[in-house]
């Protein structure tokens, strides 16, 4: 390498390095006063610039007294629906399952099994969330699973449809959705601070959930994966993730535009691809993201493919929404600044 490349190389570390700095700053005087007034007890924060983490940490106390460790364990509730996604896209980009066969080839949910629509179910309905099903079925009066209109007609977000996935993928791959995930990303990605499952291990640094008055929940101890919940992760496993997904994922070039197309309308300018809400026009570049809402747990993550650039912000607050705008505008600049645009509007 000359020497004119070795000095443009040298810059572009000592820009990327003062950039990361000035990233840090901002989190360590912004994000804790704003966890202090908003009665947040954990926050992990993750940025990625150029493809690579700049910023990864964790801020607050687990208890009171006790530092939230670098590798506390987070529930990042809906964000789990992201790892569903990508296994499923990637068996299919392994010839494994086809986004468009009937699911009812697998399985056929119970509630649903006298209802013709089910033969017509397949996992791109899932995936884009045109499944007619309800969010969960515990919340409808009858409290049975039903199809509320022909699948894919129209944009509904269901946690029902990616746990009717699981149970088709475990039928027909004969093992559990947190084995498939562990051979197909968690060992590959090195992401061994992830689980679909619970394990006593995580208990002393795992960041109980709070209510918005910030008195602490109950922890769900789950034995058996949920597709679509109850993730437990680390701010620097999911960065892995995040890196992964912006790099392609493994995944055909045909397939990633699919997964990183505007499928199905949300609202203006926000659309869901495969698995993923997709902003088609933020400032010259799409960006990816998804969020996740349980009691007491609030996070989000962001994706911009195009930049390399990714920002999750994990939160075990129901308060955590109120940091959202402020990181976004702040790590993402343009791009956040046209997210924060788009949320606002109905």
């Amino acid at each position: 390498m000359n020497r004119y490349l070795l000095t443009i190389t040298a810059l572009l570390c000592c820009t990327l390095f003062y950039t990361s700095v000035a990233k840090a700053q901002f989190a360590d005087t912004t994000l804790l006063r704003l966890m202090q007034q908003k009665h947040i007890p954990v926050v992990g924060l993750g940025f990625i610039d150029s493809g690579k983490v700049v910023l990864s940490k964790v801020y607050g106390e687990l208890k009171s007294g006790v530092p939230a460790p670098a590798n506390t364990v987070f529930n990042v509730a809906s964000i789990t629906k992201t790892i569903t996604a990508m296994v499923t896209i990637s068996l299919v980009n392994a010839g494994k399952w086809n986004l468009d066969e009937p699911i009812y080839h697998y399985w056929t949910d119970p509630d649903v099994a006298a209802d013709p629509r089910c033969k017509r179910l397949t996992t791109r309905h899932i995936l884009t969330h045109q499944t007619g099903f309800p969010n969960w079925r515990w919340m409808t009066p009858g409290k049975k699973l039903t199809f509320e209109f022909e699948p894919g007609l129209k944009f509904q977000y269901s946690g029902e449809g990616m746990e009717y996935l699981r149970h088709a993928l475990e039928k027909k791959f004969g093992c559990s959705l947190e084995q498939l995930a562990d051979s197909i990303i968690f060992k590959p990605l090195h992401m061994d601070d992830t689980h679909l499952v619970w394990d006593d291990a995580m208990l002393d640094r795992f960041a109980v959930a709070h209510n918005q008055k910030g008195g602490a929940l109950y922890i769900v101890k789950n034995t058996e994966p949920n597709a679509a919940d109850q993730l437990k992760t680390t701010v620097a496993d999911y960065s892995k993730f995040l890196i992964w997904v912006m790099n392609g994922a493994g995944l055909s070039g045909a397939l990633y535009q699919q997964m990183t197309s505007p499928l199905s309308k949300i609202k203006d300018n926000k659309y869901i691809g495969l698995g993923w809400a997709v902003y088609p026009d933020l400032v010259g570049q799409l960006g990816l993201s998804h969020s996740g809402i349980d009691p007491g747990v609030n996070t989000i993550a962001f994706v911009l493919p195009k930049s390399k650039r990714a920002l999750l912000i994990f939160t075990n607050s129901d308060n955590g929404p109120q940091l959202y705008t402020e990181l976004v505008k702040a790590f993402l600049k343009q791009q956040g600044s046209a997210i924060v645009d788009t949320e606002m509007k109905n």
